[in-house]
């Protein structure tokens, strides 16, 4: 036993003595480093090595620890390249060729900032001109971690080209094309995102147990994989149950239910999957749901169809009982059904759930497809099925799992995507995220200054720190229904206390329908513009007017914006600007008439007001039609006079 142990200890020691000389592979061929800041390079070696960087005229000894961590750092350079980066260890050596000196920016957050260029507008002529652009992205890989990570799971760093550049985020391309046009510098772009995740995924643990709001949540943060599992399970069963016992009902039995029994289920939406549905998000199982169909007596006697989008799932469904269609369909999943299948009055439309769609494989269970493509028709109307009235219930008697996904827990896309990359020198931040916490926006008035303030505390420099205000998307309701999507974009113009911030205004440009609109140019170039002028001070650049103070008087509301000095303008063929309400002290708001005055102002007032105490503009999901602009094509940003409570108010992270 003891010559056992002693051979293991002679292995482990030679193996440590002669550990091999690596770098963080953010250090590669073709890598991009930050110009006019000391550049730190960083790896492991054997304990105590020796390990020289040699690049660009410089050459930076240094001795690594006891673990056999290293870190040399250069002194500033200026723009540049290419060059060779030679890092040495005894007989050892790593050559990076190709690196370039200019600047370097993180792209990261969600889906919008995931987005690639191949599915953008203007994606064929960009591609054309690709291989002329001074660009090159390092896209970080996807991965969870509950510990923090010291190395990324991989990546390398791609020069654009017309081969390369379709796999690019696209609002990250046309910010560093617009940047190298005008700074005549290589951009290089650290793209770290993933979609569909909210802002306490790239939170550091450390800083969420210290911030008074999110402190407690995150002490009950799972430890290990097991824990992640039991805590969603559980939530899972307490969101579709309502904290009431498990009954697990056979189609039959739902089948035969009448319509006023699914009101007890959790709603759900169509098209979209189960990701997306309150506690559903990385459920892997069966389950149903069912929608209420309001229907005259005539349409009793009348053929019809009931047609589902592409969708290539296993599907049972049901109509007021009956079972009109068993299994998955190919292409356009239609139904043709006689008459006598509907009845006057309330209908329930059953769908069992047996698989997900086997495109995309990551999505889960639910009904996709183009809103306009999932209805039933008769021959004189059409009832629309894409809407948020359906009813959703997991069925727990079968077989089911979870996908471990960043939304489970915390913390988790900060140990494995963010963490990593740290300490390397970087000229600031671009991000686009905020559609995953619309349903707790008021609370990003903390967690997103909160995430911005960890990272720069991390990196130990105040970067620049640009985002994107949250775009146009779903409907157009006014303010005394309210609006989560509204207040988001509040909350990310709060941020913009905190110094050396910038936001870009995107609410023009979305696509009500469509979560991922399609023009990223107009998106990258505005955070450009805003980069251009904040961090490399030239001028000539427009920003987004924002809301500074309105005063009430004589009927009207005066509202005055910051960055309004070129002039606005309402877009719109007859001149009227759209988009504002006003209050009085009952807290009713009106659509309302306005105009611009001799010094940039806006004059609002409305009739049926004559004491306004409040004023709004854009203060919907989709604001669409709000149309005022400055002279140079620049949309105003929404905002509220008002500090009424909201619909999100008081809903916090669990």
């Amino acid at each position: 036993m003891r010559i056992s142990f002693l051979t293991l200890l002679c292995a482990c020691f030679f193996f440590t003595a002669n550990a091999q000389l690596t770098a963080a592979k953010l250090f590669g061929d073709h890598m991009v480093l930050q110009r006019n800041l000391a550049v730190p390079v960083w790896g492991w070696s054997a304990k105590k090595a020796k390990v020289t960087v040699d690049f660009n005229g410089q050459s930076v000894s240094v001795r690594a620890d006891e673990q056999g961590n290293w870190k040399a750092v250069l002194k500033p350079m200026t723009e540049g390249g290419p060059f060779v980066m030679k890092i040495a260890s005894g007989k050892e050596q790593l050559v990076y060729n190709d690196v370039m000196l200019g600047e370097v920016w993180i792209c990261s957050g969600q889906s919008n900032m995931e987005f690639q260029l191949k599915n953008a507008y203007g994606y064929k002529a960009e591609q054309k001109n690709a291989g002329q652009m001074p660009i090159r992205q390092f896209h970080v890989p996807d991965k969870i971690s509950l510990e923090p990570e010291k190395d990324l799971s991989g990546g390398q760093w791609v020069k654009a080209d017309t081969n390369t550049v379709g796999d690019f985020t696209a609002v990250g391309y046309f910010f560093a094309k617009k940047l190298s046009q005008t700074l005549h510098v290589t951009v290089g772009l650290i793209h770290t995102s993933w979609g569909g995740t909210q802002v306490e995924d790239w939170i550091s643990k450390d800083a969420m147990l210290a911030s008074p709001e999110l402190g407690a949540a995150a002490k009950t943060m799972p430890a290990t994989w097991d824990e992640v599992k039991g805590r969603i399970d559980r939530q899972l069963r307490e969101y579709a149950y309502r904290k009431q016992p498990v009954v697990n009902y056979t189609p039959e039995q739902l089948a035969a239910q009448p319509a006023s029994f699914f009101t007890t289920w959790q709603n759900g939406n169509v098209p979209g999957t189960w990701e997306w549905m309150g506690k559903l998000y990385s459920y892997r199982g069966q389950g149903f749901m069912q929608k209420t169909i309001k229907l005259d007596s005539s349409y009793a006697s009348h053929t019809s169809v009931i047609r589902l989008g592409l969708t290539d799932a296993d599907l049972a469904i049901y109509i007021n009982g009956k079972q009109v269609q068993n299994g998955a369909l190919s292409g356009n999943y239609q139904v043709d059904l006689p008459a006598g299948t509907w009845k006057g009055g309330d209908n329930s439309l059953l769908i069992q759930l047996m698989s997900a769609q086997k495109k995309p494989a990551w999505g889960g269970i639910g009904l996709t497809g183009a809103g306009n493509d999932l209805y039933v028709r008769f021959a004189d109307t059409t009832v629309n099925l894409a809407d948020g009235t359906w009813h959703t219930m997991p069925d727990l008697s079968k077989p089911y799992h979870f996908d471990f996904l960043p939304n489970n827990t915390a913390f988790m896309l900060y140990n494995s995507m963010i963490n990593p990359l740290i300490p390397y020198a970087v000229a600031g931040v671009i991000w686009y995220q905020g559609e995953s916490n619309v349903d707790r926006s008021y609370q990003y008035r903390t967690s997103f200054p909160l995430m911005i303030t960890d990272w720069r505390n991390r990196w130990k420099q105040d970067f620049p720190f640009l985002f994107v205000q949250i775009s146009s998307f779903g409907t157009f309701q006014d303010s005394n229904i309210g609006s989560g999507w509204a207040e988001l974009r509040e909350a990310q113009n709060v941020a913009l206390q905190l110094p050396n911030t910038g936001i870009a205004v995107t609410t023009d440009i979305g696509e009500p329908f469509n979560i991922h609109p399609k023009d990223k140019l107009d998106v990258g170039y505005r955070l450009a513009y805003k980069a251009l002028s904040m961090t490399y001070h030239l001028s000539g650049f427009s920003e987004s007017p924002l809301f500074v103070s309105a005063d009430f008087s004589g009927g009207y509301a005066i509202v005055n914006l910051s960055h309004a000095e070129k002039g606005l303008m309402p877009k719109d063929k007859y001149g009227y600007i759209k988009g504002f309400e006003i209050a009085g002290a009952d807290h009713k708001f009106y659509y309302a008439q306005a105009s611009i005055t001799d010094d940039n102002k806006i004059k609002v007032w409305c009739n049926q007001v004559p004491q306004p105490v409040a004023v709004r503009y854009a203060w919907t999901d989709a604001p669409i039609d709000a149309n005022l602009f400055t002279k140079d094509g620049i949309p105003v940003s929404a905002f509220r006079s008002d500090s009424w409570k909201g619909i999100t108010e008081g809903k916090g992270f669990e």
